[in-house]
């Protein structure tokens, strides 16, 4: 009914580990999204407590931590160049380091030849590129993506996937990804958390078993299949329940 309260997340108890490459996945609806915004600060609990490193989160994004989301948060008047180092200069960062850092995220983002070029001259691809080179540069421990391929055609997602797995090589990060794509997050992940419908919580957890130095040609692979079929096996009752406006189960 309208204005009654809605519970977006129901209990969920995880523990990430570091350098890992965590993946979530639910049904539309499920508080994937706000489950993110409660691990970068954004959106306080209504019970419990969030830490990183040690110390509770709350008010906003903890130094350390990275958030990219799926909509465009560039700005339109600054170049790629500059939207990368804007962070970096807001802390106060002198300009050598500055610049120094751009120019080695922009040659691991495949940006260079683009420094100087506008938003709206870059494809949706490159946009999400620049986007996540903004997120590197700041040095996080712990980066959180909110789909951030969703508006990307299927190709594009999986060659950015496979950069995305170079970063997290790369940084040595501990990785977040919210997504709607079952096999996305198969690709992706070394852990796959399945959410229930609404109230959302945890109900599987699904260890890939990838080597670190996979890519996207793991699609292929006959395990690559058993790790989708066993996902959508718990997620799809999870999705009919969201379609028919029922609650969630319960692990």
């Amino acid at each position: 009914m309208y204005g009654e309260t809605i519970h977006a997340l129901g209990p969920v108890d995880l523990d990430l580990r570091r350098n890992e490459f965590f993946a979530v996945v639910g049904p539309s609806g499920c508080g994937k999204s706000t489950l993110l915004d409660v691990l970068a600060g954004l959106n306080p609990p209504t019970e419990g407590e969030i830490t990183f490193e040690g110390s509770p989160v709350h008010g906003n994004v903890p130094d350390g931590v990275g958030v990219v989301f799926q909509e465009d948060a560039s700005f339109p008047w600054l170049t790629v160049e500059s939207n990368i180092g804007f962070g970096l200069r807001r802390r106060g960062m002198p300009a050598a380091e500055v610049k120094d850092r751009v120019r080695d995220a922009l040659n691991f983002m495949g940006l260079s030849d683009f420094a100087g070029a506008f938003p709206s001259q870059l494809s949706g691809g490159m946009r999400q590129r620049m986007c996540i080179a903004r997120t590197l540069v700041l040095q996080p421990r712990l980066i959180l993506l909110d789909e951030p391929f969703g508006a990307l055609d299927q190709q594009t997602r999986l060659l950015m996937g496979d950069e995305l797995l170079k970063l997290w090589r790369a940084t040595g990060a501990t990785v977040v990804l919210i997504t709607h794509a079952i096999d996305e997050a198969a690709m992706l992940a070394d852990r796959i958390g399945v959410m229930s419908a609404r109230p959302g919580c945890f109900i599987d957890f699904v260890e890939t078993g990838w080597p670190a130095d996979r890519d996207s040609r793991i699609a292929g692979k006959e395990e690559f299949g058993r790790v989708t079929t066993r996902i959508w096996e718990k997620l799809r009752d999870e999705s009919m329940k969201a379609m028919n406006g029922e609650t969630g189960g319960r692990p």
